[in-house]
């Protein structure tokens, strides 16, 4: 054995007990609940039996199901896109040299800082119909919670407060690794003001961005403490998203095997959009290596 391929060897002995404990972590309880879809269960009433693709099968039937689909299809694209573009603002500003810059970004972080169900206590109490301050200060009287059309819209205003800081955070970083040299260049050849943002600025800023995009997008796939506190899912199931409608079915009626196979449909829902910001994102990391190259 040459030392090459000992050396390869020795490697993969190191990590191998890492990677082999990290992937039994991640795997088997997902193993788990895919073979939970495969059943019927419902202990109090003592059913139990294997059933296949049964669940997959009321599971495309389903209304409700798809109802909660297309509830977080909306959630995550209108809250990532507008926690990217706060986020995307606020880092420009804050990016600027200006006294009390640091307690500016200290104090953007706060809501992030923030725990999720207290945050959606606070929302709560702002979207209250009788006593809250949104419409004290609008002078109106909304049901903001308890209103079908308002009431995912109040749950999306409320991430978006929370969850812009650490879209911000991300983009700060990225602007701070920006070398000042390359503005100084394009302000020779005549860049100023929007052409350098669209020049310089946003080409460099692409991986983060879509690093961004992929941490928030997963998270806003899988929102459940904010919606369940704010809305219940409600009112007629008109916020109710796909994590929402599987707890319900495995916590409250114990469907077991539906409720699984309602988990699972969510996770593929998630692995599939995170596998598209993935490749968007090797694509742009090879784009910025060939043009460092």
């Amino acid at each position: 054995m040459n030392s090459r391929r000992r050396a390869v060897l020795e490697r993969y002995a190191l990590v191998g007990p890492a990677v082999s404990f990290a992937a039994t972590l991640a795997l088997v309880p997902v193993l788990a609940t895919v073979w939970l879809s495969l059943r019927q269960e419902m202990p109090i009433f003592g059913i139990s039996r294997f059933v296949g693709l049964e669940n997959y099968r009321q599971l495309l039937a389903d209304q409700r199901f798809w109802n909660s689909l297309g509830n977080t299809a909306y959630f995550v694209g209108v809250s990532v896109a507008l926690e990217l573009a706060l986020g995307l603002g606020l880092a420009l500003l804050l990016n600027q040299r200006f006294r009390g810059r640091g307690a500016a970004r200290a104090l953007a972080l706060v809501p992030w800082a923030v725990p999720g169900v207290v945050a959606a206590r606070f929302w709560e109490w702002i979207f209250n119909a009788d006593f809250g301050v949104l419409n004290y200060l609008l002078g109106i009287h909304v049901n903001w919670l308890g209103d079908p059309f308002w009431a995912l819209h109040a749950a999306i205003a409320a991430d978006v407060w929370k969850t812009t800081p650490f879209v911000f955070l991300l983009i700060l970083a990225g602007l701070q690794v920006i070398p000042e040299d390359l503005y100084r260049a394009a302000r020779m050849d005549g860049a100023t003001g929007w052409k350098l943002f669209r020049y310089v600025t946003l080409p460099l800023l692409r991986p983060v961005i879509l690093l961004a995009l992929l941490f928030r997008t997963m998270d806003a796939a899988r929102i459940f403490d904010l919606i369940f506190v704010l809305t219940g899912g409600g009112p007629a199931n008109e916020s109710e998203t796909l994590v929402v409608y599987a707890y319900k079915l495995l916590y409250r009626t114990l469907q077991f095997g539906y409720g699984s196979a309602v988990a699972v449909a969510t996770f593929l829902f998630v692995f599939a959009l995170s596998l598209a910001y993935l490749h968007q994102l090797r694509r742009a990391w090879e784009q910025r290596a060939r043009e460092a190259a």
